[in-house]
């Protein structure tokens, strides 16, 4: 078994308020979701408004489909206009490590 996840640093358009920043963030999630069949969360910067940090997890029985989810994920989440990716981290473990 394989456990892989991906952390992106985020900076955000021209978001005055955390309000704003909820309206660009769930969206985001909600698709990844949907989109990858992974879970994600926002996972830190959450009293900033312009910036965020998202991560996706996922378990696969082999390294080749999680390293190809989470690449895709990431691809998804540079092509978005509505923010700069800053940076993406990846890691992944097998269960036997």
């Amino acid at each position: 078994m394989w456990i892989g996840w991906i952390e992106f640093d985020i900076l955000l358009g021209d978001v005055q308020s955390l309000k704003e920043k909820r309206s660009v963030i769930r969206p985001l999630l909600a698709e990844i979701r949907r989109r990858f069949d992974v879970s994600v969360a926002e996972v830190g910067d959450h009293e900033q408004y312009r910036r965020s940090q998202v991560g996706a997890g996922l378990v696969a029985a082999d390294r080749a489909h999680l390293i190809e989810v989470l690449d895709a994920v990431e691809r998804f989440v540079a092509a978005r206009p509505e923010f700069e990716l800053l940076s993406a981290r990846q890691r992944d473990h097998h269960s036997e490590d």
